[in-house]
């Protein structure tokens, strides 16, 4: 698997097929994107996953315990 979309995901993801319209929608909803020498969006598989809530990674950090 790919770390990012394919052209055909990214349609799915957007509703649009013509790389500007993603873009803008992209945009509308803050996924962030980098732009190929061919004016395609390029999506993070990841970045997806992530914001539609399948897969989460859990960040290191301090966790607080009670005990009673």
């Amino acid at each position: 698997m790919s770390m990012f979309l394919t052209r055909e995901e990214v349609a799915e993801l957007t509703g649009y097929q013509k790389p500007g319209y993603q873009q803008r929608w992209l945009d509308a909803e803050k996924f962030g994107y980098l732009v190929d020498s061919e004016g395609h969006p390029k999506v993070l598989r990841e970045i997806v996953l992530q914001r539609l809530g399948g897969h989460h990674k859990k960040k290191a950090g301090p966790e607080l315990r009670l005990t009673g």
